[in-house]
């Protein structure tokens, strides 16, 4: 009998991607997710027509600069590229969660998964996208006036620095969602980037460019220093990458901590209102007691503080940009946690089908108990109104938007949400590894259209008629939300077994 080939690294990883797309057709939401792929990539060709239209506007502006080549005015604000890529990352690529349990019994290295997950980052399509960018800015600007070398040179150089933003990414989401102190990190990285700014005691942001701008022509250039600087870089993040993912995922996978609980809260408040008392215990209990749902409450929490500050007690930008950023506000908790309805109920969805419509009575919860949250952001931003950049009827308008149609859009996604989320487990629970892209296009949607309405209704009606309309349209979806939870009821039913088989394949 022949002896079975040892594979190499480079084998298993390639196996390990072959299993990964095939975990992914034999998904039970594989049909769902090529439709809603289809919304992905229409939104993915904006973006890429977006970035096509700035570096044709880049370009022109390098082509009649006197003060700086292509090559130095692009890496001149190559951090805010950089950053403004960080925080994307945040929204669209999922944390670094793998199906460890089914490899961690069989004979090969324990760092083969992990390798696997950093080399699908760094050759991830979504990198690519960057191209838009940089390939047209290349070609107007350096190709015919420095030469295929330098086009190359900047060109290479400005891709390997966003294959190391993913590996940056990935090590500081991978920190944050361990410990939420890990946000130091970030704030201390970038606090190094924009160093040359105050080096020598004042405000110069002519240092920050010159110091940036001058990468830029040593990329050009295929300055030693420059290129392996680069190199260095991601070498350093992938090696530390290697050693963070595989202590976040092993240290999980082999956790036998015991959650030992020394006082049950009774929460008697909400015993007057009976069995929809009993539902809003529950996601009370939840929140504060399972570690994923903990995570995205506090998240929000935590952007909404911070948006309301930023809103509050800073000028720089106008009254459209105002709007966007008080629409976020306000849609952030739903975005974050009320879209994913049902995917953590899916570890007990057996019990929530034992009585008839308990699930109407979830549903009810969930919104009653999130819209009322929508009383933060609101009190947070008080100041705007004190300070004149905005009125009450606007603030209650968005608002109203928000708790009528937004959460109305996030709660029909308990319609086609069958994926299981685990409760507790970040790295190697199953419903961690697929991306709902359902979820992502309700987000956009129901973000999208509060922002048009809030911008053109008063535009053409006058400000406060317009104010008061979208109050109204925003009221009447609140007053009549039992029967368009009836209605997500009714289809949940429809496909209720379909549901459950997912459900129960994805824990």
């Amino acid at each position: 009998m022949k002896t079975a080939k040892k594979l190499n690294r480079w084998q298993l990883i390639r196996l390990l991607r072959k299993h990964t797309k095939l975990s992914e057709k034999r998904s039970m939401a594989l049909t769902q997710k090529k439709i809603a792929k289809v919304f992905i990539y229409i939104m993915g060709g904006f973006t890429i027509l977006y970035l096509i239209f700035l570096s044709v506007m880049l370009a022109l502006i390098a082509n009649s600069s006197k003060s700086f080549t292509a090559a130095e005015l692009m890496f001149s604000i190559m951090p805010i590229i950089l950053l403004i890529d960080f925080f994307f990352r945040f929204a669209v690529q999922q944390t670094p969660s793998q199906m460890v349990k089914p490899y961690s019994l069989l004979p090969i290295s324990r760092y083969t998964c992990i390798d696997c997950f950093i080399f699908n980052a760094m050759t991830s399509s979504g990198n690519l996208i960057f191209l838009a960018l940089f390939l047209p800015y290349g070609i107007m600007s350096i190709l015919f006036a420095q030469g295929f070398w330098a086009f190359l040179g900047f060109l290479i150089a400005a891709m390997l620095l966003i294959v190391a933003d993913s590996l940056w990414y990935m090590l500081a989401r991978t920190l944050i969602n361990r410990k939420y102190y890990w946000w130091a990190l970030p704030l201390g990285v970038y606090a190094i980037i924009a160093s040359p700014i105050f080096i020598k005691g004042d405000i110069d942001f002519e240092r920050f460019i010159d110091f940036y701008a001058s990468i830029g022509e040593g990329a050009a250039h295929w300055s030693p220093v420059v290129m392996g600087g680069i190199i260095l870089l991601i070498a350093i993040l992938v090696a530390i990458n290697r050693k963070v993912q595989y202590h976040s995922v092993y240290s999980e996978l082999a956790n036998t901590e015991v959650t030992e609980i020394k006082h049950v809260t009774q929460l008697q408040q909400f015993d007057r209102f009976g069995q929809l008392g009993e539902y809003l215990k529950l996601e009370v209990k939840s929140i504060m007691r399972n570690k994923n749902i903990r995570k995205g409450f506090i998240s929000a929490t935590i952007l909404i503080l911070m948006f309301s500050l930023i809103i509050s007690f800073t000028d720089t930008y106008g009254a459209g940009m105002t709007k966007f950023l008080i629409v976020y506000n306000f849609g952030i908790i739903g975005m974050m946690v009320l879209v994913k309805t049902m995917c953590f109920e899916g570890n007990y969805i057996d019990c929530l089908m034992v009585h008839k419509e308990n699930i109407i009575q979830l549903l009810k919860a969930k919104y009653l108990l999130y819209t009322t949250l929508l009383l933060l952001p609101l009190l947070l931003m008080i100041p705007i109104m004190v300070m004149g950049k905005g009125n009450v009827l606007m603030l209650l308008a968005i608002m109203a938007l928000t708790a009528g149609p937004m959460h109305a859009a996030f709660l029909y996604m308990a319609i086609f949400n069958k994926q299981t989320m685990p409760l507790n487990t970040k790295f190697v629970g199953k419903g961690m590894m697929e991306t709902n892209y359902w979820q992502v296009v309700i987000e956009i949607v129901a973000f999208i259209l509060p922002l048009v309405l809030i911008q053109v209704v008063p535009l053409i009606m006058g400000e406060t008629a317009g104010y008061l309309l979208l109050i109204a349209i925003g009221v009447a979806f609140v007053a009549l939300y039992p029967r368009w939870i009836r209605d997500i009821y009714r289809r949940m039913m429809l496909r209720r077994y379909e549901n459950l088989e997912s459900f129960r394949a994805t824990r």
